[in-house]
């Protein structure tokens, strides 16, 4: 095992040139129409640098890829492969990135031993599950990377579809679209509890019109945001009370206990103003001149 691990180390480091040369030939074939995802001279640094990598590897005598040795290759094509799951590349791409270093690979190992076919077979082989393992590597790192970039997309979103409004001084809106979970409350609840620090707000207006459904879930975190807004010294009144949502939660035996409801978001902005002492009303008009004769 040791033996065949160095001599594949061996013709890496005698050949690397004319391999690096022909892996990068095949790459850019393959990423002919997706090149200008990576910078200019990436791929050719990241082959270096796995070339580079693979070399003391390979002549540690280990062929599992899981061990310590084998742990800069793993570091640096987790890294690769994390980049590439940003770029935008798919989990076919970034595999192939791995497996297309058999073919020059195995040019190299022909040439080496031509004269032993039996050593060729061995080593060939050798060299094909090696690169199978990392390949399967690559690509389940890739996924774990795309997770993360999906995760926090959808983070961003969330904290996107939260905004707090100051609609008057001491009075803050709160617009809910979408399912109201678990995750989303607790965004909502930072966010307003937030902006009524920072701005010292007395009212929030918790608006859900855009929310397509109310259960006892969501209406059991509506009130732990009310709840929590309370402790930081702000009421809050919930409006876009639809007639469909007044049915249901009356269904659902849900008591919003004191918390004021109201149809509309103007409707509830009228009530904070009262709260706040203060009133909208029409600007008198001067009345029309009457035209000389």
């Amino acid at each position: 095992m040791a033996e065949k691990s160095e001599t594949l180390a061996r013709v890496l480091r005698q050949q690397r040139e004319s391999i690096a040369a022909g892996w990068l030939r095949l790459q850019e074939r393959d990423l002919s129409l997706r090149n200008n995802l990576l910078k200019p001279g990436e791929l050719e640094e990241q082959a270096a640098k796995l070339l580079q990598a693979l070399e003391p590897a390979l002549g540690s005598g280990n062929r599992d890829i899981t061990t310590s040795a084998w742990e800069p290759v793993r570091e640096l094509l987790g890294s690769i492969s994390r980049s590439r799951a940003r770029q935008g590349f798919t989990p076919t791409e970034t595999a192939t990135f791995v497996f297309s270093l058999k073919q020059p690979l195995m040019a190299a190992l022909r040439e080496e031993l031509k004269d032993d076919p039996e050593r060729l077979l061995d080593e060939t082989t050798g060299a094909s599950e090696i690169l199978d393992r990392l390949g399967l590597y690559s690509t389940e790192t890739y996924q774990k990377g795309r997770e993360e970039v999906i995760a926090r997309q959808q983070q961003e979103l969330i904290e996107l579809s939260t905004p707090v409004v100051k609609l008057w001084s001491g009075v803050l809106a709160l617009p809910l679209i979408g399912t109201l979970d678990s995750a989303r409350t607790q965004v909502v609840m930072e966010s307003l509890l937030q902006a009524i620090v920072e701005t010292g707000s007395a009212i929030a207006i918790i608006d859900i019109t855009g929310v397509p459904l109310v259960d006892t879930l969501v209406a059991q975190h509506l009130l732990k945001t009310v709840a929590a807004a309370r402790l930081m010294g702000a009421d809050c009144i919930i409006s876009g009370i639809r007639p469909q949502i007044a049915q249901t939660i009356v269904h659902l035996g849900v008591e919003l206990n004191d918390v004021i409801t109201k149809a509309t978001l103007a409707d509830a902005f009228a009530i904070a103003l009262t709260r706040m002492g203060m009133r909208v009303a029409p600007m008198k008009t001067r009345p029309a001149a009457v035209p000389e004769r």
